[in-house]
C-alpha cells in the first residue's frame, strides 16, 4: 500500500506485513449476496422488501408479552409495486445502514456523518496490473481537508473516492481532485459506477432500547483514521445474536435491555473500544492539516509504525508496544510535524456553517 503526501511524497507503508498477511480489499455487491445466500442456507427466512415502519409499545420493557410490529413493502416478482404487510416479532436486530429505521423508531439519537463518495473505474488491463497488489491513499487538503482519497482494487476495476465530514458540499471538488492526483494511472478509464454514502463518525448515544439493539453503521462503528466499517459490522453483528441467543436459552425467556447492555454492550465495547479511541486521536493530530499530513507521510517511513500500525488493523486490537520504540516515536513525531508545518502549503479555507450542522 502506498501512501502519498501533499507534495507527493510515496511511502510504501506494507513493507512488515508477513506472507500470511494481506489487507483484503471488499465487493459488497459480491459480499452480501455471499452472506444472504449462506443465512438462508443455515434456516433464516429472507423477504426481499421495504421496511416503512416500526410499531413500539409503551411497555415492551416491562412486558414480555408486547411485540414490535414491524410494517413493510414485500416486492412480489412480476408485480410493479409492493404489497404492504405487517410482522410481530419479540427481538429486533437493527443491521440497516448509517440511515437506519430502525435507530429512528428506537429514538437512538443523532450522529456526526461523513460523506463518502467513489467511482468504480474499469481501467485498461496494463494500468490494473499495477492495482493487482497495490492501494493506494492520498492526503492533502486538495482531495479532503479531514480524511484520504484513495484509490483501491476491486477485482477488475478500482474503486476511486475521497470524504469528508466538515465540508461535504464539497465532495465532488475533492472528488475532481483525487482523479487528478491519481493522473496517468487511471487515465482513459471508463466510470461505470458511482457511489455515495453517509458515514457513522461515532456511535450512537443509544444502542438498545428494551429489546431492541443496533449493530454496525446503524450503531455507528466506523473507525475513524482509516474509516473501516465492514469488519466491525459483521463482529458486531455476530456479538449481539450469539449474545441474545445465550440469554434466551433455546427460547424458554426474553432479553431485557439490562441483559443486552451487559453482555453485547459491553464485550464489543471492551474489545474495540481503546481502538476506536486512538484511531480518534490520530485522524484529528495527522488530517487537520497539510503540515500534519505530511508529518504523517513522513512517520510511515518507520518499520516501527507500520508494524503497529498494520497489527492493530490486521487484528482490531490496539497492539502492545514496546516503551523504549514509543519514546523514539514520540521524538520523530514532534521533529516531523515541526518539519511537515514549515514545509507545507497552507490549506484552502472553506465556510459552511449551516450545512455542517446536519446530524443523522
Amino acid at each position: 500500500m502506498n501512501l502519498i503526501s501533499p507534495t507527493g511524497v510515496e511511502v510504501n507503508i506494507g513493507e512488515t506485513l508477513q506472507p500470511d498477511e494481506y489487507i483484503g480489499m471488499c465487493r459488497r455487491e459480491v459480499l452480501d449476496g455471499f452472506l444472504r445466500d449462506r443465512a438462508i442456507e443455515y434456516g433464516a427466512q429472507v423477504v426481499n422488501g421495504l421496511v416503512t415502519g416500526i410499531e413500539i409499545p409503551e411497555d415492551h420493557k416491562e412486558n414480555e408479552n408486547s411485540q414490535y410490529t414491524i410494517k413493510y413493502m414485500e416486492f412480489v416478482p412480476g408485480q410493479t409495486k409492493g404489497v404492504a404487510k405487517t410482522m410481530d416479532v419479540d427481538v429486533i436486530v437493527g443491521a440497516d445502514g448509517a440511515n437506519s429505521r430502525v435507530a429512528k423508531a428506537m429514538d437512538a439519537g443523532q450522529y456526526n456523518f461523513a460523506v463518502a463518495f467513489q467511482e468504480r473505474i474499469k481501467i485498461s488491463d496494463d494500468k490494473m496490473k499495477f492495482y493487482e497488489e497495490m492501494a493506494e491513499m492520498y492526503v492533502g487538503d486538495d482531495v479532503s481537508p479531514d480524511f484520504y482519497g484513495w484509490v483501491f482494487p476491486k477485482y477488475d476495476h478500482v474503486g476511486v473516492g475521497t470524504g469528508t465530514v466538515v465540508n461535504r458540499p464539497a465532495i465532488k471538488q475533492y472528488q475532481k481532485a483525487i482523479r487528478e492526483r491519481a493522473g496517468d494511472k487511471i487515465a482513459g478509464g471508463k466510470v461505470i459506477k458511482v457511489e455515495a454514502h453517509p458515514i457513522p463518525e461515532h456511535y450512537r448515544p443509544r444502542r438498545v432500547n428494551g429489546r431492541i439493539s443496533l449493530v454496525g453503521d446503524a450503531a455507528g462503528y466506523v473507525t475513524k483514521c482509516s474509516g473501516e466499517g465492514i469488519y466491525f459490522a459483521a463482529k458486531s453483528g455476530r456479538m449481539a445474536a450469539e449474545e441474545i441467543v445465550e440469554i434466551m436459552k433455546s427460547g424458554s425467556k426474553l432479553p431485557t435491555q439490562q441483559d443486552i447492555e451487559r453482555t453485547y454492550i459491553k464485550k464489543y465495547d471492551d474489545a474495540y473500544g481503546p481502538t476506536y479511541f486512538v484511531l480518534d486521536a490520530l485522524q484529528k493530530v495527522f488530517y487537520s492539516n497539510n503540515g500534519a499530513r505530511e508529518a504523517f507521510v513522513e512517520l510511515c517511513n518507520s518499520k516501527y509504525v507500520q508494524q503497529v500500525t498494520f497489527d492493530s488493523y490486521l487484528y482490531k486490537r490496539v497492539q502492545g508496544n514496546n516503551p523504549l520504540d514509543d519514546l523514539k516515536l514520540l521524538g520523530e513525531t514532534i521533529g516531523c510535524l515541526i518539519k511537515g508545518y514549515a514545509n507545507a502549503k497552507p490549506d484552502a479555507e472553506f465556510s459552511n456553517p449551516v450545512e455542517s450542522k446536519k446530524r443523522l
